[in-house]
């Protein structure tokens, strides 16, 4: 199975990466967190964070970094250094096949590329700022999934595939479409897109503090495939 932070990165992507020395640097072009923050290839010392913290001086931003639940010792580290944590995420994944299982209603859920007007606004509505807009457009292998209930428009997601693995992305519902389960039929039907595109496993990450979503993906069959959470700092010019 593709490697799940491999997947987050490659379908849900920075305006620019680089390895640079123990440190990965993105630059997610106010793409938010996930495409902005620092990740760790391997030990960090004291060293290595005042180094990425004399680059966000730099950039003129707060120094950022994804810690994986794995990472422990880093994590102690940037403790220790003033860091605070912010938005603990889990990553979920299963088998596509276990989401194919059930024939889709008719006219319920389709995947459209690129997404149509009322695809777009149903984002804007629902609270997408404007630049992830750019980070789905980086993604290499994707598709957007449209939902519709009661012959109105309801919902809106975003797949895309890395290796064998599919990630789902900015799954957002109108709240007068919701309790009707059109999230649960967005998902199967990103996991027929994924079949269909060869891939084995659906995956997607989501806040720990968002109990509704984390309960229709363990509902759904997903079972917990790591996680991680950010650690911050606001850098003195």
């Amino acid at each position: 199975m593709t490697d799940i932070f491999a997947t987050l990165e490659a379908t849900w992507p920075p305006a620019a990466a680089e390895n640079n020395g123990p440190w990965r640097l993105r630059d997610g072009a106010g793409g938010g967190k996930r495409v902005s923050a620092a990740s760790a290839l391997g030990p960090i010392t004291e060293a290595d964070v005042q180094a990425l913290e004399d680059d966000a001086r730099k950039r003129g931003l707060a120094a950022l970094v994804q810690v994986k639940d794995s990472e422990a010792e880093l994590d102690a580290l940037l403790d220790a250094q003033g860091y605070t944590v912010v938005d603990p995420t889990w990553l979920w994944a299963m088998p596509v096949a276990g989401l194919t299982d059930i024939p889709l209603p008719k006219v319920t859920a389709f995947a459209v590329w690129e997404p149509l007007a009322i695809m777009t606004d149903i984002w804007r509505k629902t609270g997408l700022p404007p630049a992830r807009f750019a980070v789905m457009a980086r993604a290499a292998h994707k598709t957007a999934i449209f939902s519709r209930c009661n012959d109105k428009p309801a919902g809106v997601a975003f797949a895309a595939i890395h290796g064998d693995m599919c990630m789902v992305h900015a799954v957002e519902v109108l709240p007068h479409q919701r309790r009707q389960g059109m999230a649960q039929w967005m998902m199967r039907k990103a996991a027929f897109w994924a079949q269909e595109q060869g891939a084995t496993t659906l995956s997607v990450a989501c806040v720990a503090a968002n109990d509704p979503a984390n309960a229709l993906y363990e509902g759904l069959g997903f079972e917990r495939a790591g996680g991680y959470h950010y650690r911050t700092k606001e850098i003195a010019t």
